[in-house]
């Protein structure tokens, strides 16, 4: 039976990790905070926004008829901006139905302003843009507030990434490496970006279908880092693993020679596949293996200046692949695999 001291102890632990504040904000406000880029909308989440423009004149219709808006849900930045949580698709409306901004609408992939359309209640509003209502009408639209919740900085990181990717279950439907994206911007997570996105890396991975355009490649950039700097701290809790690596090295990793190192083992890795890196009975890459390789590479690379050629076959190695499929997400596994993988790329004596 559960004790409910204990409870309500838990409870009260918990909630003094969330620190919130509540405003409500009108829609000339949030235009203008949004054109001083004091609303940060990160890439991975941006490029989500697919409402389509029937659904975007819903929402221009509800504001102007007063109806209730869903709270936006903002996270405090350290330099008092907010980072979008929860709204960014209804902010983007807002952008391209009332921005005068070509920059902020080039941001939402749009050319031109919305001209309202399906409307069924202001149907006269139709083929409308924002330009072309009455003056009164247009200050009363963008005189509207909003409410907003704000999860201020004071708030736990775990708690803020734990909120970011709650709220978005089921809405923009972010991966989990997408939600670190958003929370933990900075150089670090520029770089993971770029290395993501390069041809050669692009070459040495072959994912499914699914995983393309999810942010995998970004994951499996940062797990080479973490894993090659910092694999004392993995327990086998690999999502927090990550998330702390990523906040810890925000704005402090060492960029050029992060990019320097990654780039050689991609290039050493290339050498011996000239392709995908596959075991021979797979399509796809095989990710746990893909880790271990990359790290023990850059291991080799630093110790011994090179790396071998492996042994025919040897990604079928029978103690590599052990390691790398079951239940991976272990230290003893982590290891093993890293270590036998070093094996087979050890250069001879």
């Amino acid at each position: 039976m559960s004790d409910p001291k204990a409870m309500q102890a838990q409870l009260e632990t918990q909630r003094r990790k969330i620190d919130v504040d509540n405003y409500t904000i009108t829609v000339r406000e949030l235009l203008s905070m949004a054109e001083r880029n004091e609303l940060k909308r990160a890439p991975e989440y941006q490029r989500k926004f697919r409402w389509d423009e029937e659904a975007e004149s819903r929402l221009i219709e509800s504001i102007l008829l007063g109806l209730p808006i869903p709270n936006l849900f903002f996270a405090t930045n350290d330099d008092g901006s907010w980072e979008v949580v929860d709204g960014l698709q209804r902010i983007s409306t807002l952008i391209h139905f009332a921005s005068d901004s070509e920059a902020q609408l080039a941001e939402i992939n749009k050319r031109s302003p919305l001209a309202l359309r399906e409307l069924k209640k202001l149907d006269q509003f139709n083929g409308q843009t924002y330009e072309d209502l009455p003056p009164s009408i247009k200050f009363a639209f963008t005189k509207r507030g909003l409410g907003v919740t704000a999860l201020s900085d004071k708030s736990d990181p775990q708690i803020r990434f734990d909120t970011f990717e709650r709220l978005n279950r089921g809405s923009v439907e972010l991966s989990k490496q997408e939600v670190r994206a958003c929370i933990y911007e900075g150089s670090f997570n520029k770089l993971i970006r770029e290395l993501a996105e390069s041809e050669k890396f692009r070459k040495l991975v072959k994912l499914q279908k699914k995983n393309e355009e999810n942010a995998t490649h970004e994951e499996l950039v940062l797990k080479f880092f973490a894993y090659l700097n910092n694999r004392a701290a993995f327990t086998g809790a690999v999502h927090d693993f990550l998330n702390s690596y990523m906040e810890t090295n925000r704005d402090s990793f060492d960029v050029e020679e992060g990019r320097v190192t990654f780039s050689k083992v991609v290039d050493e890795i290339l050498a011996l596949t000239q392709g995908p890196l596959l075991r021979s009975k797979t399509n796809v890459t095989p990710q746990n293996e893909l880790e271990a390789v990359m790290v023990a590479c850059a291991e080799l690379l630093k110790e011994k200046g090179s790396v071998g050629t492996p042994p025919a076959g040897w990604l079928d190695d029978q103690q590599l692949v052990e390691a790398s499929t079951g239940a991976t997400n272990t230290r003893p596994k982590l290891r093993d695999r890293i270590a036998r993988a070093k094996e087979l790329l050890t250069p001879e004596a």
